[in-house]
């Protein structure tokens, strides 16, 4: 079927998805599915067209290298970078809730150092008004003067 557009146009040709145009004889031939790329006897890569007419096969198919290796390329940046965040992030927060940790324990610690303080001073007024029980006989009896 593609020979029938032999010695017309490209653009006709190209119609059709299966066809090969070659400008060298200005033929319209099938294209060898066998084989990925057409071989040099049937037609030049320079000089065959596939799919459009405005772009050689050997351009074609250096544009799809260059477009596949900058996708791959591209995911490739992408899977590490995000892998280095997330291991960054992860130690990030780690370090953040050591530091937390570290915190809520001087809070803590400083919470049962003002409570000795309140403890050492309620005692201290005790003491001078004569409130403190002793130690020995917590159960003395309190007497009115």
């Amino acid at each position: 079927a593609c020979s029938a557009f032999s010695q017309k146009s490209c653009e006709e040709c190209l119609k059709n998805v299966s066809c090969l145009w070659c400008y060298t004889n200005n033929t319209c031939i099938d294209y060898p599915v066998r084989s990925i790329l057409p071989s040099s006897s049937l037609c030049s890569l320079s000089n065959a067209r596939w799919g459009v007419c405005w772009i050689n096969f050997e351009a074609l198919i250096i544009a799809l290298a260059v477009v596949a290796g900058l996708i791959l390329v591209s995911i490739t940046v992408c899977c590490c970078y995000c892998c280095y965040c997330r291991r960054r992030s992860r130690s990030r927060l780690d370090e953040e809730e050591e530091q937390l940790a570290r915190k809520r324990e001087d809070r803590r610690l400083q919470s049962l150092q003002r409570k000795h303080e309140r403890k050492l001073k309620h005692d201290e007024i005790r003491k001078k008004y004569g409130l403190l029980q002793d130690s020995d006989n917590p159960y003395s009896r309190f007497e009115n003067e």
